[in-house]
């Protein structure tokens, strides 16, 4: 349980006016009754600049004579026993007492998922900037870290680094009390943890040592490296604000980037928000790490709460929140005044930003560790010396840090206040998240520089802002669940538990941690209800490697279900498969009354909760038809779309004004799908003719499909399928879509994507002649069906879940995967006749097998067993003797092997 900091009521009378006592930490209190002699207490004054004459007689007429002050911050440092201390919290010159505790560091390139590279490359903002891509020129950043490794080509102090200062602050090693120093012009202050150096890398590295590859957000800004050591305490953290406040103007400080923090409750009072909000008052714009004690409520770090700061979550490469970030507390805010300023402030992120497997610089003296064994397998050989992993929201801040250098190029007049406004404005809706756990949403550097160039309207269709017409509430219970799967036996493929009556949903979901559920172990999970009815997840055939599979149930039966695995037509490999079950039961809903009854009901619920649809002031309308519009709208709302205007200036819809144009152009625009990491893909909604966007015309389930598809940013493999028969998969057995001529050209590989994750259903029909001994199924899609707004309550529940997986399909036909130590790449025609290939390389020397198995497990042929160079090599696999299906191949090198799926065509 946190402890609440207390704030001492009584008054004291002092030059005619009315002070409150200072407040005191309590576990400053709690160090002092445990401890004999003195503790190290970080002592604020009332004021603006250094501590006064009057502040430091004060100090001395109490006996204390050692400790240190800061330069432009009315703060102290000193050694104090609990006799002093009382003695000072009723002084009338201090304004606070705490201990100088111990903080915490929170601990391929993601300026691509921001939208940083695209903004470089957009030759209208480049036009915009005086004919220059913004790259935060002229924007200093303070990196308040562990140090920075100036030796570093990407961070080379003299050039990009124009200033590395050593600041860690010993209280003991003062005396008499006196002033801080700081030792300047430091090569390298990052002598033991690296986590400094791979922060200003990320905020402004400018990518010597990998042609630009792993350059930061932002590659033009000036930095300046403070350096407390591995070791920080509030006086180092302090000791950052202080530097910066001192030297803003000689070095251009602009951003403080703080990738640290503590735990507790939120106290404007501390000496660390009093000092960064000096550096606020001042222009500067400070951003804390959010912290890595999620993914439970009340986690967020007390620093980042400040409402003058920016508090930053991590999400991962796939646009979601990652489950470490540290969470705020719904509803949870208040209001306070201090300097005679009124603030209000809320518990929670400001935005999230990319904070997971971050590649950035690596400190060089000494070698760091960190993470070696990941970047060995995924890192060019060339670039492990200088570049590393590192995870965390500490990781974040930086990137944002980045972002926010480039905004303040775009226009350095921006307040604090401003970048802060700009950034939630333009975020882009984490599907399913509150914003007590990410703030407004991910950010979009693309968008927030736009905007300060244009003006652009954005912030519309914001859910952390948004007024919804329905509501859900309800509670959920997890449960974690592990089947030990062997495809040999039944006994230990499945399990059984209880459903209580009144749940509303049922969802179970796959992780894919296992050594083959990461390399697409062909496993499916069932539900089975009481009464035998079976919900399956689907086994993506077609797709490869990690790929978490789920299905959701709506309106359980109550009752005792059971969960099982099941192999591709029976079999797999063994496997231990670990997975969650939720359920969640509703207490009460607004805005729903017309859904009573109806046969979508529970579905209704479930997407409404999770906030993505949402009804109208006459409730939701179930039967109606889905229109553009409003599949545009719950797009923005529940597919992780990006807020997009073309920057050009020029619109491309001509049938939408307002708000709406916002939506059309956000849906259709290149890069739209939060899940496209690249910008790379086509919009999520197509146009319905030239330059129209047609919102009232009703959406059918071929265009449906387009737009879950392209909205889990799966585009390549809907285009691979493109033009080939479109089949759906019951229980093992492939049958034809019958009506597959009607779906619209081009929209064959969405239906067959859509179809074989389970995100739209088939519809199944039974045919049996006069002496048949079985009847037969038939499968059809109906693609040019409209869908009802009930309808697509049910199928976004279904897409839901795939967008939250924690891992993502990579494709069959060209799969890299990082194999440890020497196997990296290999790839293989995907499906296949008679014979293929089989391509793999070696980072390095050493004896590979290269085994081709059936799915019963049983061995079909090696075919390689030797020692192998390092290189690239091809291994031809003949199959013409076998039956048609699914054949898994495993390479092993060097104790490690991974395991792959080839499907043979007859």
């Amino acid at each position: 349980m946190k402890k609440a900091l207390s704030v001492f009521a009584f008054l004291v009378a002092f030059g005619g006016q009315v002070l409150a006592q200072a407040t005191v930490d309590p576990k400053l209190v709690q160090v002092l009754q445990s401890v004999e002699g003195p503790a190290q207490v970080v002592v604020t004054f009332y004021g603006n600049g250094a501590p006064s004459s009057l502040h430091l007689q004060a100090l001395k007429n109490l006996g204390i004579a050692n400790g240190v002050t800061f330069k432009n911050l009315p703060i102290a440092g000193v050694l104090a026993t609990s006799a002093q201390v009382e003695a000072l919290s009723k002084s009338p010159y201090v304004q606070s007492l705490f201990l100088n505790e111990k903080l915490t560091y929170f601990n391929n390139n993601d300026t691509h998922l921001t939208g940083v590279k695209r903004l470089r490359a957009d030759k209208n903002i480049t036009a915009r900037n005086n004919g220059m891509p913004v790259s935060g020129k002229g924007i200093g950043v303070m990196i308040n870290d562990s140090g920075v490794d100036g030796t570093h080509e990407d961070i080379k102090l003299g050039k990009n680094l124009v200033q590395n200062v050593l600041g860690s602050i010993n209280l003991n090693a003062f005396s008499p009390l006196a002033p801080v120093t700081f030792l300047e012009n430091v090569p390298n202050t990052d002598n033991n943890s690296g986590h400094g150096t791979h922060c200003a890398g990320t905020v402004g590295g400018t990518g010597a040592k990998s042609d630009g590859f792993y350059a930061g957000a932002a590659p033009g800004a000036t930095l300046i490296g403070y350096g407390t050591g591995a070791a920080l305490f509030v006086l180092d953290g302090i000791g950052g604000f202080d530097y910066a406040i001192t030297n803003q103007f000689q070095y251009g400080i602009r951003v403080i980037s703080n990738s640290w923090g503590s735990s507790g409750k939120f106290n404007p009072n501390h000496p660390i928000n009093l000092a960064s909000k000096k550096a606020h008052d001042l222009g500067m714009v400070v951003l804390f790490a959010a912290g890595n004690e999620g993914p439970s409520s009340d986690s967020h770090n007390p620093y980042a709460i400040a409402p003058w700061v920016i508090s930053v979550g991590a999400g991962d490469k796939f646009g979601k929140l990652a489950s470490f970030s540290s969470r705020g507390v719904k509803g949870e805010g208040g209001s306070f005044t201090i300097a005679d300023e009124n603030w209000s402030y809320e518990n929670r992120p400001t935005v999230v930003a990319p904070g997971v497997d971050v590649v950035s610089t690596r400190v060089l003296a000494p070698i760091s560790s960190l993470s070696a064994q990941q970047d060995a397998n995924t890192l060019d050989p060339a670039h492990v010396p200088f570049y590393t992993h590192m995870s965390g929201t500490s990781m974040a801040t930086p990137h944002l840090a980045g972002v926010v250098a480039l905004m303040l190029e775009a226009n350095p007049s921006l307040s604090p206040a401003q970048v802060k406004a700009i950034l939630q404005k333009t975020a882009t809706n984490m599907p399913g998240r509150e914003s007590w756990e990410v703030g407004a949403g991910y950010a979009n550097a693309y968008a927030a520089v736009d905007h300060i160039f244009r003006n652009t309207s954005f912030g519309a269709f914001l859910n952390y802002t948004r007024r919804f017409n329905s509501s859900v509430n309800s509670s959920s219970q997890k449960e974690n669940f592990t089947i030990n799967f062997n495809p040999l036996t039944t006994a230990t493929n499945q399990i059984t538990f209880q459903v209580a009556s009144g749940t509303n949903s049922l969802e179970a979901k796959f992780e894919a941690t296992g050594l083959l559920g990461e390399t697409g172990n062909p496993v499916n999970l069932i539900l089975v209800s009481p009464t035998g009815q079976q919900f399956r997840s689907g086994i993506p055939v077609a797709f490869a490697i990690t790929y978490d599979r789920g299905m959701a149930v709506a309106n359980p039966a109550p009752g005792t279900w059971t969960l099982k695995a099941e192999g591709l037509n029976g079999a797999a490999v063994p496997e231990t498969i670990k997975g969650t079950l939720v359920q969640s039961q509703i207490t009460g809903t607004t805005g729903l009354s017309d859904i009573a009854g109806h046969a979508a009901e529970a579905s209704i619920k479930i997407a409404v909760a999770s906030r993505l649809v949402d009804g109208s002031a006459t409730g939701y309308r179930p039967n109606d038809a889905l229109k553009r519009i409003e599949l545009a709208d719950y797009l923005m709302m529940g597919q992780g779309v990006r807020q997009f205007m073309p920057t050009s200036g020029a619109t491309t819809i001509t049938d939408l004004t307002g708000a709406q144009l916002l939506l059309g152009e956000s849906v259709q625009a290149k890069g739209a799908a939060l899940r496209d990491r690249e910008h790379a893909f086509k919009g999520v909604m197509l146009e319905a003719s030239a330059g129209k966007f047609n919102p009232t015309g009703n959406v059918n389930r071929a265009a449906l499909s387009y737009s879950l598809v392209q909205s889990l940013g799966l585009q390549k493999f809907a285009e691979e399928r493109t033009g080939k028969a479109v089949t759906v998969t019951v229980d093992g057995k492939t049958y034809a879509i019958e009506d597959a001529s009607s779906i619209p050209a081009g929209l064959e590989g969405y239906v067959s994507v859509a179809l074989e994750l389970d995100l739209i259903n088939a519809y199944y029909t039974v045919t049996q002649g006069p002496f048949d001994l079985f009847p037969t199924l038939h499968a059809s899609f109906k693609p040019l069906q409209d869908v009802t707004r009930a309808e697509f309550a049910v199928i976004v529940t279904r897409t839901h879940s795939s967008w939250n997986a924690a891992t993502q399909p990579m494709a069959s036909s060209s799969a890299v995967v990082g194999l440890p130590e020497n196997a990296k790449n290999f790839s293989y025609p995907n499906p296949f006749t008679g014979s293929t290939t089989i391509t793999y390389s070696l980072d390095k020397a050493g004896y590979v097998t290269v085994e081709v198995y059936n799915l019963q497990g049983g061995k079909v042929s090696t075919l390689v067993a030797e020692q192998k160079e390092a290189g690239t090599f091809s291994v031809p696999f003949k199959a013409s003797n076998l039956p048609g299906g699914t054949y898994l191949y495993k390479i092993s090198s060097a104790g490690k092997e991974i395991t792959q799926k080839m499907v043979l065509s007859r």
